[in-house]
Order: C-alpha cells, then structure tokens, then sequence
C-alpha cells in the first residue's frame, strides 16, 4: 500500500536534500510519485523542472557549486566531476571550462551538449565527496588532464599548484601516469622535468 502523502514529501525531501534539492522523474516514482503526480506538482510550482524529467525542490538556496550536483544528479549518480572541471573545483590553475567534464562507466548512455563524457572507471580512492556530487582527486585529476587534449600550460600550472600545496607528489603523479600510459606517461614526464622541485 503506498504511503501517505506526508510519508512521500518525507522520502523525496531526504532524498533531494542528499542531492543539493535535485532528484530525478525516476527517483521520484521509486519513492511514489506517478508521472501524473510528478506533473501536477510542476504545474502547482511545489517542484521546479530543470530539464526533462530532472527537478529541484523550490527555494533551494543557490550555490556555486549547484551545476555539479545537477550534472551528478543528471547522471544518476554514476558520474564523478573530473578533468578541467575537477581542476577548477580542486583550484589548481585558474582553469575555467566551458563544459562540465564528468567521468562515467563504459555503459553510461545518455548525453547532453552542457557536458564533456569521459569514459572510464573512478575508485572510491579517486574520488571525494562532496555534498551531493564527487570530484576526482587532485592525482587522478592530473593523471587525467595529462592524458587529454587539455593545454600543457593547464596542466602544468595544476601540476605545479598541487605539489605546492602538498596535494601528491611528483613520484605519486609519475606512477599514476606510467599505470595509465600513452600520451599520460609521456606529458606527465615532460611536465615534472619543467616543474621545479
């Protein structure tokens, strides 16, 4: 028998204050909410349509981190922010993308022209948490940034700014770099060779 209507706000309300007052269409009908309920509550102004079948409770304090947790959100919370969105979160250069970068399972299937995919598998070791996303960290995300099509400059900055603020250090980059190999192995050598001890 469903629950009361007081029981369901209960669930979708935890549920959105765990994702930075986003849910989803489907985390909405996990919980009770018809597709028909969903829409009365739109239509009423009780949730707020962010984009197809992604919502927000209404007077959700802004924030500037809001855009990751939407795109986590978004991504049913198989996607970690990473790349030059992580080195911006993690300020390590002064970095500002374009596009959000999220890193997502083999499997992930939808798109959106607001986000940059990345293809891959992030560790529980790699990533942080955050309230209602995660972000790799500051080694994966250089690992990552070396092995892309980001500028060198970029990375070499993030690279810099990171062994500054003892973030990881250059041994730890150059291993990360070598299990990734390719064009990560061989930037990242080049990087720390012009980065200062």
């Amino acid at each position: 028998m469903p629950g009361s209507r007081q029981d369901l706000r209960q669930q979708l309300s935890t549920l959105a204050f765990s994702q930075a007052g986003y849910f989803t269409a489907a985390q909405a009908l996990a919980v009770g909410y018809t597709y028909q309920a969903q829409k009365y509550h739109v239509d009423h102004g009780n949730w707020v349509r962010v984009q197809r079948a992604l919502f927000r409770l209404p007077g959700w304090p802004s924030n500037a981190d809001d855009t990751y947790a939407r795109w986590s959100v978004w991504s049913r919370g198989e996607g970690v922010i990473s790349h030059e969105s992580a080195m911006s979160v993690l300020e390590l250069s002064d970095v500002n993308p374009a596009h959000v970068h999220l890193t997502v399972p083999a499997t992930f299937r939808a798109a959106d022209d607001a986000v940059v995919l990345h293809r891959g598998v992030v560790s529980d070791g790699e990533a942080e948490q955050r309230s209602g996303w995660r972000v790799t960290t500051a080694l994966r995300t250089l690992v990552d940034v070396a092995g892309s099509d980001t500028p060198m400059e970029t990375v070499e900055d993030g690279v810099r700014d990171a062994l500054e603020r003892g973030l990881t250090t250059r041994r730890r980059l150059q291993l990360g770099a070598d299990e990734r190999g390719g064009r990560a192995r061989s930037r990242m050598s080049d990087l720390l060779a012009r980065v200062s001890s």
